[in-house]
């Protein structure tokens, strides 16, 4: 059986849960204390970071969006890209521009200030999806959980507004096992 080391209150492990949890993969959950990490944590990722997921096989992986594609290559169905080639694209593109979408002003908000910063983050993300259900088009898939963590967490910490498109596709992606999950995570923190 697999195993993710993972810490709830961390996004970027969160990306790794819900996929997980969409492709009905049994894993065992190491909780890793972010405040206090143990040594060993450095020998599967040189930074320390979760989440690192590891195979029986000793496969050792770490970070989320490397996480993501790798089980979404061994484990295709269900798929979490879409099967149409520019929809991919543009998912992948949301995916490699994560921090300057909406990354980099969420840290700046949590750290206090930069809140107008975030506000336009948001407003670029409602128009997005002013224009189509998900980040990548017409399907679920691993752009939408490349971002949901964060305003999952942006709603909890920074009482976020989200507009109209933004909150549906809230709704419509919180149908899905894996987000579902993970807003039962969150609201034990």
């Amino acid at each position: 059986m697999p195993t993710l080391y993972t810490a709830d209150p961390c996004p970027y492990a969160a990306r790794a849960r819900i996929v997980l949890a969409e492709k009905g993969i049994a894993y065992e959950a190491v909780e890793i204390d972010l405040g206090d990490r143990p040594a060993w944590i450095y020998e599967k990722n040189a930074t320390g970071r979760v989440p690192v997921y590891e195979e029986d096989e000793g496969l050792v992986l770490p970070e989320s969006e490397v996480i993501m594609e790798y089980l979404e290559e061994r484990y295709p169905e269900p798929a979490l890209w879409p099967s149409d080639p520019a929809e991919r694209a543009l998912g992948r593109l949301w995916l490699q521009r994560f921090d300057d979408r909406l990354g980099d002003a969420y840290y700046t908000a949590r750290r206090g200030d930069g809140r107008e910063q975030l506000d336009a983050r948001l407003a670029d993300l409602e128009s997005a999806l002013e224009a189509r259900p998900y980040l990548s088009g017409r399907e679920f898939g691993l752009a939408d959980i490349g971002y949901l963590p964060w305003i999952l967490r942006g709603l909890e910490r920074f009482g976020l507004e989200l507009g109209p498109a933004t909150a549906d596709w809230l709704e419509r992606c919180s149908e899905r096992p894996g987000v579902a999950a993970e807003r039962s995570v969150i609201a034990g923190l």
